[in-house]
Order: structure tokens, then sequence, then C-alpha cells
């Protein structure tokens, strides 16, 4: 409560998670793809990939182990890759739902202060001062499909399109376009926000309370619109950056794969779980054992259950099942994809007692000191 305050203020006004755990054990990249897709099987194409950054996963394909950048991205440099197989915005596209992906930096077209520009735009930590690029492109999951990339960071069309399909930018976009969509009363039904990279809590170039301050932002700038009673915020993180938790995480998938030792060599699990990858021909695709470490998880909104911790098993997979029930009827990715094996998140909300007043229910806090304003 005396460092990341806001965190603390939100748990206490809203509802929380004690049992939230990464989907696999991995990096950035790997828990991004987990994300959107509930699996990083399936590399279809790659460029410079040093060995280790990718496991055969027993159908003659790949499972992506480590940070490479997306194949079809204009500002990825070094390992890069590309996935085949669905995520969840093919999902929202067939059934016609309003997306987007908006990250930090995405846009090509701005200056900084600094003088940045393009895909070297940058910013500095407002805690140790340090520079970093604004845009990470390893960060952003979407750009990893070719069904759901924006290769050359192609502008909206117009703000109305921002979340549409058949525009240029493909529903990805830089954070400062959520802000104009929403203000224009053009909220997308599913948004996924990205910090730009000083803001997003990366130890060694970012700090949690730059990442405070990003947070409260967003949430105070959301408790200001009309929307608000209907909105659900999901604060959740992708790995654990180095601040490992303590607890073991439960073990739901089992191995046979060197990449996979958890239990013992070359064991992961007790073999009562099959999870085939995109070919869907192994019993279990290799490289994705997990669950991976315990990871903070956050809901705010006006139906969060108020002061709640919520101790119900899930992942990250949790959040993408929470939009198949809510705006797919329960249709899941398929493929091996974690999705069919995640806990619901319903448990941290009370959609059975409908506020008297969903909108009037705000926690409006400071940025720089995440205490009420």
């Amino acid at each position: 409560g005396n460092t990341v305050t806001a965190l603390w203020n939100y748990a206490q006004h809203f509802a929380m998670s004690d049992h939230c755990h990464g989907t696999t054990f991995g990096k950035s990249t790997p828990a991004a793809l987990n994300l959107v897709s509930g699996q990083a099987d399936g590399i279809i194409d790659s460029k410079d990939m040093p060995a280790g950054f990718a496991v055969d996963d027993g159908s003659g394909g790949l499972t992506l182990l480590k940070d490479a950048e997306p194949l079809h991205d204009r500002c990825s440099e070094g390992a890069q890759v590309a996935m085949g197989g669905r995520n969840i915005g093919d999902l929202l596209n067939a059934a016609h739902v309003t997306w987007g992906w908006f990250q930090g930096g995405f846009d090509l077209t701005l200056v900084n202060p600094n003088g940045t520009s393009g895909c070297k735009r940058s910013s500095a930590s407002i805690v140790t001062g340090a520079f970093k690029p604004d845009y990470l492109p390893h960060h952003e999951p979407f750009q990893y499909y070719a069904s759901t990339a924006n290769p050359e960071h192609a502008r909206p069309s117009s703000v109305a399109g921002i979340g549409r399909s058949g525009d240029a930018a493909n529903h990805q976009y830089d954070i400062e376009d959520f802000y104009r969509a929403v203000r224009a009363g053009n909220f997308p039904q599913v948004s996924f926000l990205k910090a730009k990279g000083s803001g997003n809590g990366h130890a060694g170039y970012s700090t949690p309370l730059d990442e405070q301050a990003f947070l409260v932002h967003v949430i105070n700038f959301l408790q200001d619109t009309p929307e608000w009673k209907n909105t659900a915020v999901v604060i959740a993180w992708d790995d654990s950056d180095g601040w490992y938790d303590h607890q073991m995480p439960p073990i739901v998938n089992q191995s046979s794969s060197r990449a996979d030792a958890l239990t013992g060599p070359g064991a992961c699990g007790d073999g009562n779980t099959a999870l085939p990858g995109i070919a869907d021909k192994a019993a279990h695709a290799q490289g994705r054992c997990g669950y991976g470490p315990r990871l903070p998880l956050l809901v705010a909104s006006p139906w969060a259950r108020r002061n709640f911790v919520d101790h119900t098993l899930t992942d990250q997979t949790s959040i993408i099942r929470f939009v198949e029930d809510n705006w797919l009827h329960g249709q899941r990715i398929g493929q091996g994809s974690f999705d069919a094996l995640a806990n619901p998140l319903d448990a941290m909300f009370d959609f059975d007692r409908r506020p008297a007043n969903p909108g009037a229910r705000k926690l409006m806090l400071s940025e720089a000191t995440g205490q009420p304003r």
C-alpha cells in the first residue's frame, strides 16, 4: 500500500485475485501470445532465430519459448517469427464485434519532445529518467498473425472507423487512438491497452510507479465517460519480469520435452491433460508447460465485487474466456488453446445484483501518488 498505492486502493474498492497465473512459464512474447490465442505453438515462418528460441512441438511444428519479434512488423529487429492458427481477434471479426489493440508508440508519424520519431520514438521513466523506445514490437501479439497484423503501422482512416474491420489499420492502433475514439463516442466493445515502454513496469527500464501512472490515467479517463457504467477494466501482466512470487503454480499440462521440465527431468504434470497444438496431431504440444508464476490480477468496474479477493484458479486465457463468454456465446479458439481449460473471471463480478447507480461507483486517484484525489 505504500509502494503501488493506486493498486492497493483499487483492490480495496474493487476486486482482485490471489490465484491467477501465467498460462505458461516464459517471457513476454509467449505470454502476450497466450493472452490473445491461448498458446505459443504454431510458428510458420522465422528470420534470424537463434537456437533455443523455439522447441519442436511434437507434430513437426515449433513452439516459441523466448522473445522473438513479429515478422509482420516494420519495426522488428533480430529474431523474428510469424504465427499460424487463430486468435481472439479472428473470432471477434467473424462475430462483427468492434475491438482493437492500442499500444504506446504504435503511431510512427508522431515526433516526441526529445526529437525521436518512427520506430525509435522514445520516452523516459518518470522515476529513473532512463529512456526506452515507446513501441516494443515483441509486446504486440496481434502483429504475429497475418490475419490481424498491421505491418506498416497504417493509420486508421477515421476516428469513426477505429475498432471496425475493413480499415487499413486492421484493429492495431496507438494508445492515443483509444482516447480519441472514446471521446468521439466510438468506444470499441473489446479493447487491449498496452503502455509505452517507459510506462510498462518492466524491471530495468521502467518501474511499478511509471506503470501506476499509466493505469491511473486510463481508469480516471474511463470513469469520466458515460460508458463507465457498462465498463470493466481487467489489469493484468504478461509475466513476472523478475519479480517472482513464492507460490508454486498448479501443473495443468503434461509433456516429455526437456523444455518443459518442471516436476523432474522432462516431466511436467501427471499426463491427465492433453492439449494438442494447432496441427491437432500430438497428444500434447511441447513447449507449453504451465501454469507459470502467480501474477497479479485486478478488476475495476461498477460491476466488480467490492473489496473482494477471488481464490478461483485462473490464468491469462481466463481473460479471453471472459471475452468469449460475453461477446461470442462461449465460442473457444480451439487448436489447443488454453482457453479450453481456463476458469472464468465471473467470481470477481456481481452481475446478479444491479447497482443502484453503476455510473456513480468511481475511485478517482492521483497519477502521482495513487491516493484518492
